[in-house]
């Protein structure tokens, strides 16, 4: 049960005869007659099973993009209700107005649409559906929380995307396909073209030139059908914020570029969200599919606050390959890794494959060890400095044990890493 703000107006207006009588008992009896008419007309309300709810979402939303939540109510009883209805959403699902009256005949149903602007990725579920159902003299009424279960899922942003253009250029003059292009990088010949001014002499193909008017040159390019394992960290240094976001975010747009660029160059993708256990995995997917599930699985993932178990990683990559592939790793570089076991593990993993580690730089270490204000920021300042030191120190035991690594700012991470995967293919290091 619930009142209306028309039974407070109707309380307060109890003052006026207890003012004028100077009465106490005038002014309980009034109230006692306003909460009587209160819970008759409490009473007098339909039930709240008369109505019939139902919510709908789409599947899915990308972050930062807007959507609707659809409510439709049925009037199943026999008689006209009104009321109102308040669609509840988490405060991260950024629910617009959500509160909507209605009035309906019967066997009628009505449409309401909450706007939402989700803050946040990963699966948002929405909460109770409350409704409220008047009494004929508008006093009070009957509520119910009714349990809807509907859940968004809103996808990474992938801002990212933005660099993808580019490097496809980039990737159509290693096939061979640009009209100003050099010689198309990689081995594998693909087709034979006209000649245009820019082209390596060493190309034209003279047999076939003999045979046309025109002077011939073969394409190449780079090999296709190769494999790539990309690995998100979920472990506790991801939840670690660089910028505005986790570092766990930055990785996530990382592997989203890399996984459509590999995708378009023609090689098989394979993501998974790896601390102790998988946490999510894309496989089996290409085309225009990869991109839908890739999003789809990142997009409930979260940092756990353990430590990655790098052995079990190991085992993992070899039960998923069984040919060489290219390993990419988006981590963290920090001293912590000497201990954890990674550094055997990236060396156990490049002697059958090709890996790559991909770390996101603090942006505020730049600042810190810049900063020398008081005795405080000096201190700082030498904790960076020392930070850094082993940071690079690591490194180093990474890249002589075979493996590159790639670090950059947050909104650098992707596009670094996508230009080393393009690097590698037009080595025919892959």
């Amino acid at each position: 049960m619930y009142i209306t703000g028309w039974t407070a107006l109707l309380a307060a207006l109890g003052a006026i005869p207890a003012t004028i009588t100077r009465s106490q008992d005038i002014a309980w009896l009034w109230m006692f007659g306003v909460l009587t008419l209160a819970v008759i007309d409490a009473l007098a309300a339909p039930s709240t099973r008369s109505i019939g709810v139902r919510r709908e979402v789409p599947h899915a939303v990308r972050l930062t993009e807007s959507t609707t939540s659809t409510l439709t109510l049925a009037n199943t009883s026999s008689r006209r209700v009104r009321g109102a209805v308040r669609d509840a959403w988490p405060p991260s699902a950024g629910a617009g107005p959500n509160r909507h009256r209605y009035s309906l005949k019967k066997g009628r149903t009505q449409v309401f649409t909450t706007p939402l602007m989700p803050t946040r990725r990963g699966d948002r579920k929405a909460a109770h559906v409350t409704l409220r159902m008047e009494g004929p003299l508008r006093l009070a009424g009957r509520q119910r929380a009714l349990p809807v279960n509907t859940t968004l899922r809103v996808l990474p942003e992938f801002a990212s995307r933005k660099h993808l253009p580019a490097r496809l250029a980039r990737l159509r003059e290693l096939d061979g396909l640009s009209p100003i292009l050099m010689r198309g990088a990689g081995s594998e010949f693909d087709s034979l073209r006209e000649y245009v001014i820019g082209d390596d002499v060493r190309t034209i193909d003279w047999r076939a030139t003999g045979r046309r008017a025109d002077v011939v040159v073969r394409t190449y390019r780079p090999e296709r059908d190769r494999r790539v394992f990309i690995v998100v960290d979920t472990a506790r240094l991801s939840a670690a914020r660089v910028g505005d976001a986790p570092r766990l975010e930055s990785s996530i747009e990382a592997a989203l570029l890399l996984s459509a660029l590999a995708s378009r160059a023609g090689d098989r993708v394979q993501v998974t969200a790896f601390d102790r256990v998988e946490r999510a995995r894309a496989q089996g997917a290409s085309g225009s599919v990869l991109m839908p599930v890739l999003a789809s699985a990142l997009a409930p993932v979260e940092p756990h606050l353990i430590e990655t178990d790098w052995p079990a990683l190991v085992r993992l990559i070899g039960e998923r390959l069984s040919q060489r592939a290219l390993v990419v790793l988006l981590t963290t570089v920090d001293i912590a890794l000497v201990d954890s076991g990674a550094l055997q593990a990236i060396a156990a993993l490049q002697r059958d494959h090709h890996v790559v580690l991909a770390s996101v730089d603090d942006p505020d270490e730049g600042q810190m060890l810049e900063s020398r204000g008081d005795v405080e920021a000096v201190y700082t300042a030498a904790a960076a400095a020392r930070g850094r030191i082993e940071r690079d120190t690591v490194i180093a035991r990474i890249r002589k044990s075979g493996a590159d690594v790639v670090t950059a700012l947050p909104d650098d991470i992707a596009p670094r890493l996508a230009d080393t995967y393009l690097a590698l293919k037009a080595s025919g290091r892959l």
